[in-house]
């Protein structure tokens, strides 16, 4: 498959667009997209398979753990358990935002996604584009950094590009 570039409006992304990337990511495929810190190369966190996908494209190891990417803290829930109550303001004050929380993870996330641990690494990006997808996916997205492993990380969607040109990833 092709990648497909799609140019969506930073503060106000096009519905139509978002719901397309949300259904790649419902389909096991991988879209990358802006976090308000660098690109993010998603998949379904709860998609093992997809998962593995990511590791494949960026030439990085399965066991160097995914962060997965929630948009809101009623999510959390989906991922973690035994969350400790001393987070919880520390959550409210700091999400949406790159505060990543390491947590004992859910039983329903699969390991590919934690590189087998019995954690896991998530966050709540504040940025429009990533929460739209997240909302639209309908699921937790496993998402590092969309650069191949060696590489900077992507702050641009121009560096995506230059390192996906081989149609390692499917939409952006």
């Amino acid at each position: 498959m092709m990648l497909r570039i799609r140019k969506v409006d930073p503060l106000y992304p096009d519905e139509a667009i978002i719901k397309e990337a949300g259904n790649y990511i419902r389909l096991g495929r991988l879209v990358a997209f802006p976090t308000e810190t660098v690109y993010g190369l998603g998949a379904d966190a709860f998609n093992g398979e997809a998962c593995l996908r990511i590791f494949k494209a960026k030439g990085r190891p399965p066991d160097n753990p995914l962060i997965v990417h929630i948009a809101d803290l009623k999510d959390l829930s989906k991922v973690a358990i035994d969350i400790p109550e001393v987070v919880l303001p520390v959550i409210r004050k700091a999400w949406p935002g790159p505060l990543t929380l390491i947590l004992s993870k859910s039983p329903n996330v699969p390991k590919e996604v934690t590189g087998n641990r019995n954690t896991i690494a998530v966050r709540s990006p504040a940025h429009p584009v990533a929460l739209a997808l997240i909302k639209s996916s309908n699921t937790p997205i496993a998402a590092p950094s969309a650069n191949k492993s060696g590489r900077p990380s992507p702050t641009l969607a121009d560096h995506v590009v230059e390192d996906y040109v081989n149609d390692d990833i499917d939409m952006m």
